[in-house]
């Protein structure tokens, strides 16, 4: 009896480091990350599964650890998961355009950091012909700024500038809400997006079927394992 009780305290042990260590790598090295709207399109789709560096934007205390360890600010262009700054709960993704001190503006759909075009039709996407006018209290989408980053703090927008919700509706994004930087798709699927809102256990479990019988003919196979830039 006592080398049953022995066996299963072994068991429970392993599971219980085996847990521990996949909520820490979860917290402050890896985290995966669903795409669930278009606002990175083409870049990231709906659907898209990411692996998210956690670690790369984390804090180093002295001058040694910043040496050693590969940690560095977010740089323009990089592509950056954060907290919201308005609903910190909420987990987002967009590109970094802009650091401290820099001027951002929008002319006519055109990016101009600190007074240069910047080009960036290799992911930048305008679907919307339209252009939408510049005027006090209306849409800042095709023409914004200009507006100084201030200190610690990130201005971010999506690839697909005519459908994103970004810096230049909800301001710089702090410097403090960044959690990382998406390393690669794991896995990407077409189908049906799950929907944030709760809509019981019944519905969860359809979806879950739903997703396992088109595994295979919705999996976008020719994304999966691609590096995110």
């Amino acid at each position: 009896m006592a080398n049953g009780r022995s066996v299963f305290r072994e068991y429970f042990e392993a599971f219980l480091i085996a847990y521990i260590f996949l909520r820490f790598a979860n917290t402050f090295v890896v985290q995966t990350f669903y795409i669930p709207s278009g606002s990175m399109e083409n870049t990231l789709l709906v659907g898209d599964h990411l692996f998210v560096n956690r670690f790369i934007y984390g804090p180093a205390a002295t001058a040694l650890e910043r040496k050693l360890l590969p940690l560095r600010p977010a740089r323009r262009g990089d592509i950056v998961v954060f907290r919201s700054p308005e609903n910190p709960t909420i987990d987002v993704v967009k590109r970094c355009i802009g650091r401290t001190g820099d001027k951002i503006e929008v002319v006519d759909k055109r990016l101009y950091i600190n007074g240069k075009a910047v080009d960036d039709a290799s992911y930048a996407l305008h679907k919307d012909p339209r252009m939408l006018p510049d005027l006090p209290f209306e849409d800042t989408r095709d023409n914004f700024g200009p507006f100084l980053v201030p200190e610690a703090s990130y201005f971010c927008m999506g690839d697909n500038r005519d459908n994103s919700y970004d810096s230049r509706f909800w301001g710089p994004l702090p410097a403090h809400l960044l959690k990382g930087r998406p390393l690669f798709i794991y896995w990407s699927y077409g189908g049906d997006a799950p929907v944030d809102e709760w809509e019981g256990a019944g519905e969860k479990a359809r979806q879950v079927g739903r997703t396992a019988a088109g595994f295979l003919s919705k999996t976008r196979w020719g994304r999966t394992f691609r590096l995110i830039r």
